[in-house]
């Protein structure tokens, strides 16, 4: 089953095989909001930076009240030099995910505004949209049954009100961490400037281990990179 789930900036869809772990991914999304939220009233600078953000000395005091939600965010983004909201989303889905992991569930999926974390027990073609370029929902990911929670996270500079200094219509990242898959995505939607950039692109986020593969869709130009699941055309 899947249901449509929406709170403040949060459009997400949940999907499970019974209503008790849909209910379970709600919940987590509203706790690590209200966590964030807390945060941020605090250090509001946290939210607006476009930058790698760096505690103070009395966070790292208190460390210990540091959300979780807030460490990966920053962890996440700070190998790209990027501001830590680059990351909410793919890790609001990550924690939603890892709660129905918890409870029981083998198959669960949070769809949060294109930035996906799911954990199947079979197999699913995860389909990329792309705006106007001819490959927009014509290609697919297909993905084989894994007991681990997954990533997979896209930006895009012509879809969508994000922000992303390129013009990608699709950066599509893969990584067992879905926080560090939405870091990626945006920092990779931000090298991508013209087709011709697409080849150079990934080298923005090559250094990092973490990430399995990724894929670039700009205009009529579609390029990948590391280690991706079969790429299949949908029509």
């Amino acid at each position: 089953m899947r249901e449509w789930f929406q709170v403040k900036e949060t459009f997400a869809w949940i999907a499970a095989d019974e209503r008790q772990y849909i209910e379970l991914a709600k919940r987590s999304i509203l706790q690590q909001r209200r966590e964030l939220e807390r945060f941020v009233r605090w250090h509001p600078y946290f939210v607006v930076t476009l930058e790698r953000y760096e505690l103070e000395e009395d966070e790292r005091g208190v460390s210990e009240e540091i959300p979780e939600v807030v460490r990966r965010m920053i962890e996440a983004t700070s190998n790209f030099g990027i501001g830590p909201m680059a990351a909410v989303a793919g890790a609001l889905a990550e924690f939603a995910v890892e709660a129905m992991r918890d409870a029981g569930a083998s198959y669960a999926m949070v769809d949060n505004g294109g930035d996906i974390a799911l954990l199947t027990d079979r197999e699913l073609l995860v389909g990329i949209h792309a705006g106007q370029s001819p490959f927009s929902n014509k290609v697919a990911l297909r993905l084989g049954p894994s007991s681990s929670v997954r990533g997979i996270c896209t930006s895009s500079g012509t879809v969508g009100h994000s922000i992303s200094f390129g013009i990608a219509d699709a950066a599509t990242v893969l990584s067992p961490s879905a926080t560090l898959a939405d870091a990626a995505a945006t920092a990779l939607g931000n090298a991508v400037t013209s087709p011709e950039s697409v080849a150079t692109a990934f080298d923005a986020i090559s250094h990092v281990s973490e990430l399995e593969g990724a894929l670039v869709i700009c205009k009529d130009v579609l390029a990948t990179w590391g280690r991706l699941p079969e790429i299949v055309r949908t029509t």
